[in-house]
């Protein structure tokens, strides 16, 4: 069994034996952290679960398939559900990242819905609280970036107050620093019902392993190019071969066009090479012995916009 680094496991849900009896009285239920792209949803996730199995970074529209993450106290067991930011899809992959966000809302047993809190509110918020008005299940306001909102915040609040759901709850945080996330934690809990254990108390995602391995080379792609190879990546986890003392890992790196895989491959393999070394070490963090990863590029011309390329790459493609 590979193990994190606190001894919490990431494991395929085929492994998972049995899950045991919640104690009398034990809380648990679904949170869907829904939101614009880039409010810091990964990142509160990650801070809520005390791990990283979310990537994050400075570019919008990181996260895109579901994904779960599991929080588990002597008082309850939450579910986070982290979605793609909800936006005006341009391509049928940003069609599905959008629906996906929606289902997530339906699926759910609460839903805090993540705004920037450092600047005052926008369209996209109040799509978002639009799609929101029509929602039977508890809602929660989560004000994040505490730690960069200015002294006098009294206007950003205003305009969040004057077209948000008054009987919201509200609640400040920062995900990065985790100044608020505790009372945020509680808030959670309390609207939640009785209920079991949905997972194994040492688990934090149902995620398996590959998952997370081709999330944490795609967050380098994301961070070491930027915008020069936005968001035409796909990553393909093809072998992972477990030894005794190391585990090699052959992946593929599916883009739309000749010129990204050049700059992914970079200057006699550096590129390829930097974001090969980023991601070994995030890998490193994730399974026991060493790491060799090699990575490949290949071109998928107009893959974000094929449904069945969607779905051969891993994405939950829904009607």
């Amino acid at each position: 069994m590979n193990l994190v680094e606190d001894s919490k496991k990431i494991i395929d849900l085929s492994e998972i034996m049995s899950v045991p009896a919640a104690p009398a009285g034990y809380k648990s239920g679904f949170v869907g952290i829904i939101g614009r792209p880039n409010v810091g949803k990964s990142t509160l996730m990650n801070q809520l679960v005390g791990q990283k199995i979310a990537i994050t970074s400075p570019v919008s529209q990181t996260t895109r398939n579901r994904l779960r993450g599991i929080l588990t106290t002597d008082e309850a067991q939450i579910i986070f559900v982290d979605t793609p930011g909800i936006h005006k899809p341009h391509h049928q992959l940003g069609k599905v990242l959008v629906q996906n966000a929606r289902t997530a809302i339906q699926s759910v047993d609460v839903v805090l819905f993540v705004v920037d809190g450092s600047v005052e509110s926008g369209g996209g918020d109040r799509y978002i609280i639009e799609i929101l008005s029509n929602c039977k299940i508890p809602v929660i306001l989560g004000m994040n970036k505490l730690d960069e909102q200015p002294e006098d915040s009294v206007l950003i609040d205003r305009t969040y107050e004057q077209i948000v759901n008054p009987e919201w709850p509200v609640v400040k945080f920062s995900a990065l620093t985790g100044e608020g996330v505790e009372p945020l934690q509680q808030l959670l809990i309390e609207h939640l019902e009785v209920g079991p254990y949905y997972y194994p108390p040492d688990l934090v995602t149902d995620q398996p392993e590959r998952f997370i391995m081709g999330e944490l080379i795609r967050e380098q792609i994301l961070l070491l190019t930027r915008e020069e190879v936005p968001h035409s990546v796909a990553i393909a986890i093809d072998i992972v071969q477990e030894e005794a003392k190391i585990t090699r890992i052959l992946a593929t790196i599916h883009v739309e066009r000749d010129s990204q895989k050049g700059i992914l491959i970079g200057k006699s393999g550096s590129m390829l090479k930097s974001i090969g070394s980023a991601a070994r070490e995030q890998i490193q963090k994730l399974i026991e012995g060493k790491v060799y990863l090699e990575l490949f590029v290949k071109v998928q011309p107009k893959w974000r916009q094929s449904r069945t390329r969607l779905a051969e790459l891993g994405y939950r493609v829904e009607d």
